[in-house]
C-alpha cells in the first residue's frame, strides 16, 4: 500500500541519519562516507530444480568498513530489493558501533519464498547463493560474516558454512565465516533466543530509570505491564515469553498474518506458538478472542508495543490512533520516519531498532570469537569456579551446625550457589551487560544535551560519533 508523503524504509533510514549528524560537528567528506554504501553485489545464478533451471536474484551490501569484518544477517523474501538491503546495511553499521561489536555493517537478501520450496530444492538454492559470494570473499571469517534473518535460520547457516569450509578446505577458522549456526555445527548456546533476550534486557534497563518510565508515563516495575506484540516469529516470541514468564508482564495482544489475538489477563505464548506451529496462523486458538483486522490491534490500548516483524508497520496511516505510550523496535524499522515524527509529537517513548533488537549481532560476536578460539565459553573455568564456591558452602555448613548462631541455609541455595557459569549462563550476561552498557550511552546523550529529544537521535549520535573515531584513526 502506497501511502502519500510516507518516506521509504531507505529513505526513512537517510531521514534519521541526517537529523543525527545536523547536530554533529563532522566534516562533510567524513560525514559523506559514513552516509554512503561502501558497495553492493547483485547476483543472479540458476539452480536446475524440477526438470528446469531456475534463475534467482540476491544481494549483498556492504555499507562500512571502519572495521572488518563486516557483519550482517542474509533475508529470504520475496520482495527483496538493492534498497532494502543497502538501507539494513546501514543500520547494521550503526547497531555494531552502538553495542560496541568490532564490526562493519553489510547485509545480504535472496528474492526467494522459501515456502515454495522442500529442504532439498532450498539447500541447492542456498548452497549456490553462498558459493557465489563466498567466491567474491562476501562470506568470509575475516572480511563478511553473514547471520540469520527474516527467512533463515540455524539450517541455512549450517549449510552456508559447509559450502564455505568445501570451498576453503585448508581454512582452519572456516566455522566462523557465518554466525548463528546450530550447536552441533560450531553454534553457540543462546544465539537463538539472542535477539529477543536482547528487548528483554532493553526493557529491563530502561525500567531501571524512574525518570525515564516517567517520560513515557508510566510508573513501577515491568511486572503487570500490558503488551502487545506484533509478529510471534523468533523475536516476538522469546521476547514474550521471556517478559511473561520471568518479568510478570502480561501479553494482551498478539499480531500475525491471519488476525490477531487479544486476552486482557494475559495470553499463554506457548500455547499460542504451538497453535500457529500447527494451523499456519491464530485464527481459531482459544487463548483469545480473534480479531480478523490483526493491523487494528496496533491501535489498542496498552503499555507497551513490541512490533517484531516487518518495517513499516506503523505509518502515516495510523500513527496517530496508536495509543501505547512506549514502543520497543523489536524488528528493523517498523516505524517510518513520518509516524516516528508523529508518535514523538505526542510524547511516545520509542526505544529505537538499533539499540532495541542488537542481541542478535552481540551474541552472533560471542559465536564468531568462540570459533576463533576453537573453544566453548565456560570449558576452562566452570569446575574451578564451582571448586571455590565449595569451599565457602562447605565453611558455611559449618557454622550452621552450630547450634547457638541461630540460623541455616535456605533449602536450595546450596545447588544454585555451586552451579559454575556454563556457555549459557556466560552469554546471558555478556548480552546483559551489552544492553545495559549501550542503553547508559545512549541515556547521556538524551538526557545530557538540550538538543536531543529522543533515544533514537541519541543512538545515532552515540554509534556515528564511534564510527567517525574509526575513520580518523584510519587517517581520513
Amino acid at each position: 500500500m502506497s501511502i502519500p508523503n510516507e518516506p521509504s524504509f531507505r529513505e526513512s533510514v537517510e531521514l534519521m541519519f541526517n537529523r543525527a549528524v545536523a547536530l554533529m560537528d563532522l566534516k562533510p567528506g567524513l560525514e559523506n562516507k559514513i552516509r554512503v554504501c561502501n558497495a553492493t553485489y547483485t547476483v543472479r545464478f540458476g539452480v536446475r530444480l524440477r526438470g528446469h533451471i531456475h534463475t534467482f536474484t540476491g544481494y549483498r551490501a556492504v555499507h562500512s568498513e571502519h572495521m572488518e569484518p563486516v557483519k550482517g544477517g542474509i533475508r529470504f523474501a520475496p520482495n527483496v530489493h538493492q534498497d532494502e538491503v543497502e538501507a539494513l546495511a546501514a543500520l547494521m553499521t550503526f547497531k555494531c558501533a552502538l553495542v560496541e561489536t568490532p564490526f562493519g555493517g553489510s547485509k545480504g537478501g535472496l528474492c526467494i519464498d522459501p515456502r515454495e520450496w522442500d529442504e532439498h530444492e532450498l539447500e541447492q538454492i542456498t548452497r549456490r547463493f553462498a558459493y557465489e559470494l563466498a567466491k567474491r570473499d562476501l562470506i568470509h571469517p575475516s572480511q563478511n560474516v553473514p547471520a540469520p534473518d527474516m527467512g533463515t535460520g540455524e539450517r541455512e547457516m549450517a549449510w552456508i558454512a559447509d559450502q564455505y569450509a568445501r570451498m576453503n578446505t585448508t581454512d582452519i577458522n572456516a566455522r566462523a565465516c557465518v554466525t548463528g549456526k546450530p550447536l552441533n555445527a560450531g553454534g553457540i548456546a543462546g544465539r537463538v533466543e539472542a535477539t529477543g533476550r536482547g528487548v528483554q534486557y532493553a526493557l529491563q534497563e530502561f525500567f531501571r530509570y524512574p525518570e525515564d518510565i516517567a517520560i513515557a508515563g508510566l510508573d513501577g516495575t515491568l511486572e503487570g505491564k500490558k503488551i502487545i506484540v506484533q509478529g510471534l516469529g523468533n523475536v516476538g516470541y522469546h521476547a514474550a515469553k521471556f517478559l511473561s514468564e520471568e518479568d510478570g508482564s502480561l501479553i494482551v495482544g498478539i499480531i500475525e498474518r491471519d488476525g490477531a489475538l487479544t486476552n486482557e489477563k494475559g495470553l499463554n505464548v506457548e500455547a499460542v506458538r504451538a497453535w500457529i506451529a500447527e494451523h499456519g496462523g491464530v485464527k481459531g486458538c482459544p487463548e483469545g478472542d480473534f480479531v480478523e483486522d490483526g493491523a487494528s490491534i496496533l491501535e489498542a490500548p496498552c503499555d507497551i508495543m513490541i512490533p517484531a516483524a516487518l518495517e513499516g508497520v506503523i505509518n502515516l496511516s495510523n500513527a496517530e490512533r496508536v495509543q501505547a505510550p512506549l514502543i520497543i523496535e523489536a524488528a528493523n524499522g517498523p516505524i517510518t520516519a513520518g509516524a516516528d515524527e508523529v508518535l514523538r509529537k505526542k510524547g511516545c517513548v520509542i526505544i529505537p531498532d538499533l539499540y532495541a533488537n542488537a542481541g542478535g549481532v552481540t551474541v552472533s560476536y560471542f559465536e564468531w570469537v568462540k570459533n576463533l578460539s576453537h573453544i566453548r565459553f565456560g570449558r576452562m573455568g566452570k569446575r574451578q569456579e564451582e571448586a571455590q564456591h565449595l569451599l565457602l558452602i562447605n565453611e558455611l555448613e559449618r557454622l550452621s551446625a552450630d547450634k547457638e548462631l541461630g540460623w541455616e541455609l535456605s533449602p536450595d541455595f546450596k545447588a544454585r550457589f555451586l552451579r559454575g557459569a556454563g556457555e549459557i549462563e556466560l552469554v546471558r550476561s555478556g548480552l546483559d551487560d551489552t544492553m545495559r552498557t549501550a542503553y547508559q550511552a545512549m541515556r547521556a546523550v538524551w538526557h545530557g544535551r538540550d538538543d536531543v529529544e529522543d533515544l533514537r537521535i541519541a543512538a545515532y549520535l552515540v554509534a556515528i560519533d564511534r564510527i567517525a573515531s574509526s575513520y580518523r584513526a584510519k587517517g581520513l
